[in-house]
């Protein structure tokens, strides 16, 4: 299991993530890391072992290390994160809390297509670089993110900092993690548990449903939603002479 906790804000979100990362130390024992954006540094990330001393120890100099409007943070059990890629999407990094079952099918699959993947101690493959690689396989973030979720099996909820200093969160598609996000005057936070977020002074804004998409900005929440809308023609003079394009403007009412 593991934990994560993420913030975009009109100020620095260091602190915020210092200690709402550290509030879910209780979920995980293993590593823990922090990645932050800057918007004249860009991303930046730190990652520790933690099995010997507390997230806090680790990461003491986090303040003098690091700055940024937004950041994210996530303490794992499994695999190191969050991790930087440099796609056609951009440069972001990602944290993925959940569980990849065919990872080794996937890695088969795309091997053959020629794609490469970092091997850690005795082989294994990090599942949030599979994760990654499916996301890149696609135009934009959602889609990728919807590709990923539809290939995996086992359930995936993901945070990515972009390099535009926004946070992409993505519940996975059964709801079996949950995505919660906070707000205060300066901006919002998103956390695995909203009582991180309720410590330092956030209150509830929104419980993403399973599946759902959003991207956060230090002065919105946009949801991304997949929808089919069905309509009928009532009046085909209409239709065909009163809007100049109507498929758009359906579009634009939807």
């Amino acid at each position: 299991m593991g934990g994560f906790f993420g913030v975009v804000s009109k100020n620095d979100a260091i602190s915020d993530v210092f200690f709402g990362t550290d509030y879910h130390s209780h979920l995980g024992t293993r590593r823990a890391g922090v990645a932050a954006w800057d918007k004249e540094i860009g991303l930046q990330r730190e990652i520790h072992n933690i099995q010997n001393s507390p997230f806090r120890t680790k990461f003491d100099g986090l303040f003098e290390e690091m700055k940024g409007t937004a950041a994210i943070g996530c303490i794992s059990d499994s695999e190191p994160q969050p991790l930087l890629f440099r796609s056609h999407l951009g440069a972001y990094a990602i944290i993925l809390i959940g569980a990849i079952n065919n990872s080794e099918e996937l890695i088969e699959k795309y091997l053959k297509n020629g794609g490469q993947y970092g091997a850690m101690t005795g082989g294994k493959v990090n599942s949030v670089e599979i994760f990654a690689d499916l996301i890149n396989m696609k135009d934009s973030f959602h889609e990728g993110i919807r590709f990923a979720q539809e290939q995996i099996k086992g359930s995936a909820t993901c945070l990515i900092l972009t390099d535009k200093g926004t946070i992409i969160a993505a519940r996975d598609f059964y709801g079996r993690t949950p995505c919660l996000i906070g707000k205060n005057e300066n901006g919002f936070a998103v956390a695995f548990e909203s009582f991180a977020y309720k410590k330092l002074d956030y209150e509830d804004y929104l419980e993403l449903g399973p599946a759902q998409i959003v991207e956060i900005t230090k002065d919105n929440v946009t949801m991304q939603i997949d929808t089919v809308v069905y309509f009928q023609i009532t009046d085909p003079k209409l239709y065909s002479y009163g809007v100049e394009n109507p498929i758009n403007a359906i579009e634009n009412l939807t």
